[in-house]
């Protein structure tokens, strides 16, 4: 079988330095996410990784966000095994199958149809799962998913892509859709979305960040159903130890800093 080549620019190039980042934690001694078919998939893709911006270091990070994620995922579908789960902006992650839910839940990733149909070739099919190839801003995908179950959305990596209008508009078209659920997302605030200079991934891959989510707060503006569950800064997430000595000292500089810890938070919402 020969390699895929891939030809991915901005925002769109990002999910191949999260794949990445997934294989090198899968080929460490000592994984973290254990995500072997994300090192499956890196040996089917024709493209340099080490242009990415990711590193052994960095790699760690990545595996550490998606761990904290999917540990909420199970959560919320140990309590519905008859979900949906919208998981947005999915790129190459291989979470429905790291998670491997029952066929009772309807799981939808959804991305760009070029990056669905890369998803198509690289992993396999499964009961109740569907791929949906559009932007996730044309709201008219909804339209293909049944909004009489509780809904899970999980939107990794996703929603500082998208504008300030946007994706409150698409948070505003799921919770009006469905009769409850939560999300499961990581966002910046202001000054984390000042420092996006910083973030080596996504300047590699000439991507920008346009909104930010300045703290739980904000939420009601987005819609006044969301109800904060938890707000994690994303340094204050187990497992820190495990992340190289230089990445340990960042994180416990940025702790005595209360404007540099809540730059990257994880939000667990309900609605």
């Amino acid at each position: 079988m020969s390699p895929e080549k891939v030809h991915l620019t901005e925002e769109k190039a990002t999910l191949l330095a999260t794949l990445y980042g997934r294989a090198l934690d899968a080929r460490s001694p000592h994984p973290i996410l254990g995500d072997q078919l994300a090192a499956q998939a890196l040996d089917r893709i024709d493209h340099d990784f080490r242009k990415t911006g990711i590193n052994p270091g960095t790699a760690r990070a990545v595996a550490l966000r998606a761990r904290f994620i999917d540990r909420w995922a199970a959560e919320f579908l140990d309590a519905h095994p008859e979900a949906t789960v919208l998981h947005l902006g999915c790129g190459l992650d291989t979470r429905v199958h790291r998670m491997d839910p029952p066929p009772t839940v309807h799981w939808y990733d959804v991305d760009y149809p070029e990056v669905i149909e890369l998803r198509r070739r690289l992993f396999p099919e499964r009961p109740g799962y569907d791929l949906i190839g559009t932007s996730v801003t044309d709201l008219g995908w909804l339209e293909q998913v049944p909004g009489d179950a509780p809904v899970l959305v999980v939107a990794e990596g996703l929603f500082y892509y998208l504008d300030e209008v946007e994706g409150p508009a698409l948070v505003r078209a799921i919770v009006d859709r469905f009769p409850g659920g939560e999300f499961a997302f990581d966002a910046l605030n202001p000054l984390g979305l000042r420092l996006q200079r910083l973030n080596k991934p996504v300047q590699k891959a000439g991507a920008t960040m346009h909104w930010s989510i300045d703290g739980p707060a904000a939420l009601p503006a987005v819609h006044p159903g969301l109800h904060c569950l938890a707000a994690v800064s994303a340094f204050d997430i187990d497992g820190f130890d495990r992340l190289s000595a230089s990445h340990r000292m960042v994180a416990a500089i940025v702790k005595l800093l209360p404007a540099m810890r809540r730059t990257a938070v994880l939000y667990r919402l309900r609605f």
